[in-house]
């Protein structure tokens, strides 16, 4: 089964993390999904590093590709993000894993760093299963 074209189907409603943002799907599996962001200079802040909330956009989305692949309909419902360091590089990649699988609730770790391999930023997601199937 081609998770990774099944995500990008679905996925392609999500305007602000696929325009808007400029997210972009890497990988895609149950339980797993790797994604990416270009920086431009619309995701800086003031201080001319990339902003919070693209990082956490892009930690949020990743979690939801990694959580819906070959499964029911799952939304967040609980997310912590800690920043570790500013990134260096011009690309950012998140890596979302599965750490619990429960029948009605998930728990997701995802790791962001840059191209140079700067860990960015660390955020654990806990989920909660919809009994509607997604893809």
């Amino acid at each position: 089964m081609d998770y990774l074209q099944k995500a990008k189907d679905f996925f392609k409603a999500d305007i602000y993390a696929v325009e808007t943002t400029g997210i972009e799907i890497l990988e895609a599996a149950p339980n797993y999904a790797k994604c990416r962001l270009d920086v431009t200079e619309k995701h800086l802040n003031a201080a001319n590093t990339v902003m919070g909330g693209a990082i956490f956009t892009l930690a949020d989305f990743t979690f939801a590709v990694a959580a819906n692949i070959g499964g029911v309909m799952t939304q967040s419902l609980t997310s912590q993000i800690a920043y570790l360091n500013v990134a260096k590089g011009k690309t950012l990649f998140a890596e979302a894993n599965c750490i619990k699988d429960g029948k009605s609730t998930c728990y997701f770790i995802v790791e962001i760093t840059d191209e140079l391999g700067t860990k960015v930023a660390s955020v654990s997601a806990t989920g909660f299963r919809k009994v509607c199937k997604t893809m």
